[in-house]
């Protein structure tokens, strides 16, 4: 490490996270990030709608240092033993901290304390990080949805379907 750096890193506050389920006082924050991660972001009111389900639930991940903003969040659902993860965004500001291994071990332990025998997601073809993170928990490929994402150019991208099974 450079001296230069090595000195910022002395004065430079890095922030820690707790995780959190997510209250309606969330909604705002959580559709800012969403629309910074996704080219079709999700609204308050979409975020509201989804979360008054009494099958859906999420978790954030808060700064709790006195470093202000959304870390990220995990959106999901459970009905009938089948688990899904709706969507998961972690900010561009705090990239490989685990901020996006912890808030899906938070959903798989409700999930597993719901009873869920499988908890599925769907993942852009093209995001190798995220896959590797879902890998490293369990999922595997089930299958592919072509054209599924919108990338925001008028192309559209392929869904890889993943399934971990839970029992």
């Amino acid at each position: 490490m450079n001296p230069v750096s090595l000195l910022e890193s002395f004065f430079t506050r890095k922030a820690e996270f707790d995780i959190f389920p997510a209250t309606a006082d969330d909604f705002h924050d959580m559709s800012i990030l969403h629309g910074e991660r996704f080219y079709r972001g999700w609204d308050e009111n979409e975020l509201h709608a989804l979360l008054n389900q009494p099958t859906a639930f999420a978790f954030t991940a808060r700064p709790n240092n006195g470093v202000t903003g959304l870390g990220g969040f995990v959106l999901a659902r459970e009905a009938a033993g089948e688990a899904e993860i709706l969507t998961i965004a972690v900010s561009k500001q705090y990239p490989r901290q685990g901020l996006g291994w912890r808030l899906m071990l938070a959903a798989l332990r409700e999930v597993r304390g719901r009873r869920a025998d499988t908890m599925f997601l769907e993942v852009d073809q093209g995001n190798t990080s995220a896959q590797g993170l879902y890998r490293k928990l369990g999922f595997k490929v089930a299958a592919e949805r072509k054209g599924y994402f919108e990338l925001g150019d008028g192309q559209k991208s392929t869904a890889l379907v993943m399934r971990l099974d839970l029992r």
